[in-house]
């Protein structure tokens, strides 16, 4: 009667189990005389802490799982490592490389088949598609990030030909816009930033040296297409000359299908957004995109109004002019390998700073050329420093990021403001310059190089807050 007393009064699971384990520790006559009641008892109770099995008390005071264990560091090399160099390179032949062979369209553009429109208005096309470039990165970042790499290269590149394809076949200012302007642009933004991001998952000593081989796909692209634009298109015309590059961009795009995969599995599916808030405290990082806003405004003034501007002055003729556009691509060359190399020792910031403020000093420069020597060294120059200043920027970005999960939400924010400055930055040079009859070079220089001036300011602003914040030289 006492023992039924007792069980009436059991508050608890853990209050019988504590009842069971009092009633085991009886004497063993008192134990074999109520064996079959406690056995009773601990059933109902179930498995006790002597049985092996945690009570509810310890089951909410257990520790947390260990964190899943770190990856691998990037190899740093190997085979696989550079076949995703060498698809980078090639995505950069078909995004970059194509944007920087635009002054070549342009100039045609402006004498030919859109003669009836403005240069502003002709540069609207070569910006929107540069633009777009950056703008789509704020959702190829974060998709990048969530594990939909492939997805976003296959996409981008076959937009990027159907693009150029398309053009071959316009006839009107629209046409242009939509086909070689939209079109091609939107798939750019889709395959440049996680082309670029990529690179961080298989380098981390000579990351930077990575970055700038693969980027030197686009000078070597910006040199070359001029030159095919320029012999075709009075032979084959137009449409068959732009077709001939078209086709050029569908087999370089074998390259990075057939080879570019991811190391590393996804590291934001499912948690990262489109925005790193944590990147709008980072003053550093702030600072550094407000740089590049200012650069990226001013940066393709040179090229897309170099060939114009020597046949205006009559520093070279109207056959050469167009292969000033092929000069600065091959100074670009030198530019995306060398500042890179010499980023992995010195810092990428460093190197950037000093490309930035290098151009600056150039375009002060082009005020001064008046023959086709001054516009030769200018070119090539020119097309070194600038070409630093592009390669280098995504590799600063990664290093500014805490953590590689968030390089490229941390791109696709840069490359908005980047896409913006892009989108506006011809344009306004060329609404400074007025009528093609009676252009205001002075005001267009002077645009360029103070922004690029403006530039050079910011980024040092941001390279001593790092130092503040790490010390040493290099950032």
């Amino acid at each position: 009667m006492e023992q039924d007393t007792e069980k009436a009064n059991y508050n608890s699971e853990s209050d019988r189990t504590e009842a069971g384990a009092s009633m085991r520790m009886r004497d063993d006559d008192d134990v074999i005389d109520k064996t079959p009641e406690t056995t009773t008892t601990s059933a109902a109770a179930g498995p006790t802490p002597a049985d092996g099995a945690p009570d509810s008390d310890e089951e909410e005071r257990a520790p947390p799982p260990p964190p899943p264990a770190a990856p691998d560091p990037p190899p740093d090399g190997g085979l696989t490592a550079w076949l995703q160099v060498a698809g980078s390179a090639a995505v950069l032949v078909n995004t970059w490389g194509v944007i920087n062979s635009f002054g070549v369209f342009q100039a045609y553009y402006e004498t030919e088949l859109l003669r009836d429109h403005s240069s502003s208005q002709i540069s609207w096309i070569g910006s929107i598609q540069g633009a777009l470039l950056f703008l789509v990165g704020v959702f190829a970042g974060p998709l990048y990030d969530a594990g939909y790499f492939r997805a976003l290269l296959l996409t981008g590149l076959f937009l990027i030909v159907l693009g150029q394809f398309m053009t071959s076949l316009c006839a009107a200012y629209w046409q242009v816009m939509l086909a070689q302007g939209v079109t091609m642009g939107i798939g750019m933004g889709l395959t440049f930033l996680p082309s670029a991001a990529i690179l961080g998952q298989y380098f981390a000593r000579h990351r930077a040296l990575a970055l700038g081989l693969s980027s030197a796909g686009s000078p070597v692209a910006g040199a070359v297409f001029p030159i095919i634009f320029s012999r075709l298109e009075p032979r084959v015309g137009f449409g068959w000359a732009t077709r001939a590059i078209a086709f050029i961009l569908l087999g370089l795009s074998v390259v990075p299908i057939a080879f570019m995969r991811t190391r590393l599995p996804p590291s934001g599916k499912g948690r990262r957004g489109i925005i790193d808030r944590s990147a709008l405290t980072d003053v550093p990082f702030i600072l550094f995109v407000a740089g590049g806003l200012f650069a990226f405004l001013t940066l393709y003034v040179t090229f897309f109004y170099i060939s114009l501007y020597a046949t205006s002055h009559r520093v070279a003729s109207d056959s050469f002019a167009p292969y000033l556009v092929t000069l600065l691509n091959a100074g670009s060359i030198v530019g995306r390998i060398v500042p890179n190399a010499l980023a992995d020792r010195w810092g990428s910031l460093n190197m950037m700073l000093a490309c930035t403020f290098a151009s600056a000093v150039l375009v002060f420069g082009w005020l001064g050329i008046r023959n086709l020597a001054g516009s030769i060294v200018y070119a090539l120059l020119y097309g070194a420093f600038s070409g630093g200043l592009v390669s280098l920027a995504p590799s600063v970005i990664v290093s500014l990021a805490p953590d590689m999960g968030r390089v490229g939400a941390r791109m696709g924010m840069s490359f908005v403001v980047f896409g913006i400055a892009i989108l506006l930055g011809t344009p306004i040079a060329g609404a400074i310059l007025g009528d093609e009859r009676n252009p205001e070079w002075l005001g267009t220089i002077l645009y360029a190089a103070f922004g690029l001036l403006a530039a050079t300011v910011l980024f040092l602003a941001s390279r001593l807050l790092l130092y503040r914040r790490k010390g040493g030289l290099k950032a």
